[in-house]
C-alpha cells in the first residue's frame, strides 16, 4: 500500500511540474484539474453524487478547472487517500467517520451508538453549522477541511439463525464491527462479542462462521452478499454514522471568492444527489434482499438498545467537554423527531 502512496505521490508531483514547465515557457494557460478519490463502485449514491458536482464544475468552470474522480480505491485506502488531500497529492475525497476520529476526537461524538433518536433528526443536525462546524473545522491544522457531509444510513445487526430483538439475543454472538474503541465497548454493552475487522474480510468470515453477524446498512446485503449468509436484519438503528467528503486547505484558499462561491454550490450539489440517490439504493436494496436471497426485516423496540448504551453517551462527553453544546443541541432535534417505538425507528 505504501508503494501505492508513492506512486500516485510523484505521478502528482511530475503532473505539477510539467505545469509550471509550461506555463513558464509562456504556453497557454493550463487548466487546474482536481482529483476526487473514494472507495465506492461507480454505481453508488457517492459516485453519482461526485460525477453531478464533476459535471457543475465543469459546465461553471471549465476554463479553468477539470474535474476527475477516481472510484473504488483507484487512489489507494481511504487512509491513503486522507494522506494524499492532506499533502494537496489529490484535492479532495471522501473518508470515513473512523479515519477522521484519528485526527480530530470531536470526530468520536458521531460513533456514538443513539446519538440521533431517528434519521429524521440526524438530517436536522447534520445541516445545521451549529453542529457541523466546530467537527469540520478541527482537522484544519492537519491541512484538510470537511466541505460536506453524505448519508452512510443507519446500522443494524444482521445475523445468520437467529433475528435480534433485545439485546439480550446478542448475548454468545461474535459480531463483526468496525475498528473502533467506541464500536468495541458499544458491543460489551449490548452483551455480545466484538470481532474488528477490515469490511473487505466480512463476507468470508459469515461463510466460514467465524463471526455470528455484523452491523452496516441495507446495502451490505445485496451489493456484498452479505444476505446469501444473514438471513435477518434487525433495525435496531444503532448508529447513523455520516461520511464526510474532505477539501485540501491549501487548494481551498487558493480559490477566488467568485471560484470559491461556485464551489459551495457544488458541494450542497454533492450532499443533495447522494442523499435522494441513498433513497432509492435502500428501497432498491430491501427489495432484492427479501425477494432474491429471502432475508427477513425484524422492527425491535429500540429502547433498551438505547438503554444499554447510555453510560457510553457519558464517557465520550464526559472525556471531551467540548462536545457538550453540540451534543445538547442533537438533542433538541432528538426531541422534535424522535424515534418511532413502536418499530424502532423508520422502515
Amino acid at each position: 500500500m505504501r508503494r501505492k502512496l508513492t506512486k500516485v505521490l510523484s505521478l502528482a508531483c511530475c503532473a505539477a511540474l510539467a505545469c509550471l514547465t509550461l506555463s513558464g515557457c509562456g504556453s497557454t494557460q493550463e487548466k487546474r484539474t482536481i482529483r476526487i478519490g473514494h472507495n465506492q463502485s461507480t454505481n453508488h449514491p457517492t459516485h453519482l453524487a461526485l460525477t453531478a458536482f464533476q459535471d457543475f464544475i465543469n459546465e461553471k468552470l471549465g476554463d479553468k478547472y477539470v474535474v476527475e474522480v477516481y472510484p473504488s480505491e483507484l487512489l489507494g485506502s481511504q487512509t491513503d487517500m486522507v494522506q494524499l488531500t492532506q499533502t494537496g497529492a489529490i484535492d479532495f475525497c471522501v473518508a470515513s467517520n473512523a479515519i477522521l476520529e484519528t485526527f480530530s476526537k470531536n470526530y468520536e461524538i458521531f460513533n456514538l451508538p443513539y446519538l440521533f433518536a431517528s434519521p429524521e433528526a440526524y438530517h436536522k443536525a447534520m445541516d445545521d453549522p451549529d453542529v457541523t462546524e466546530p467537527i469540520f473545522d478541527s482537522t484544519k491544522k492537519a491541512g484538510f477541511t470537511a466541505v460536506t457531509w453524505l448519508d452512510a444510513g443507519t446500522r443494524n445487526f444482521y445475523t445468520i439463525n437467529k433475528p435480534i430483538e433485545k439485546p439480550g439475543d446478542l448475548k454468545g454472538l461474535k459480531i463483526r464491527v468496525q475498528q473502533s474503541p467506541t464500536n468495541i465497548e458499544m458491543m460489551r454493552l449490548l452483551g455480545g462479542s466484538a470481532t474488528p475487522m477490515g469490511f473487505g474480510d466480512v463476507y468470508t468470515a459469515l461463510q466460514s462462521g467465524i463471526i455470528d453477524g455484523a452491523e452496516n446498512n441495507e446495502m451490505a446485503l445485496t451489493d456484498n452478499g452479505h444476505g446469501d449468509i444473514c438471513k435477518y436484519y434487525s433495525y435496531d438503528m444503532h448508529q447513523m454514522v455520516p461520511d464526510i467528503l474532505i477539501g485540501n486547505n491549501a487548494f481551498m484558499e487558493s480559490l477566488s471568492e467568485e471560484d470559491r462561491a461556485v464551489f459551495e454550490e457544488g458541494f450542497k450539489l454533492v450532499n443533495q444527489v447522494e442523499r435522494e440517490e441513498w433513497v432509492k439504493a435502500v428501497e432498491n436494496a430491501k427489495e432484492r434482499a427479501q425477494n432474491d436471497q429471502q432475508v427477513q426485516f425484524v422492527y425491535p423496540d429500540q429502547q433498551p438498545f438505547v438503554e444499554a448504551c447510555r453510560p457510553l453517551h457519558e464517557t465520550v462527553i464526559g472525556n471531551n467537554p467540548a462536545l457538550q453544546p453540540i451534543y445538547d443541541q442533537i438533542q433538541v432535534y432528538n426531541l422534535q423527531y424522535p424515534a418511532d417505538t413502536k418499530t424502532g425507528g423508520d422502515k
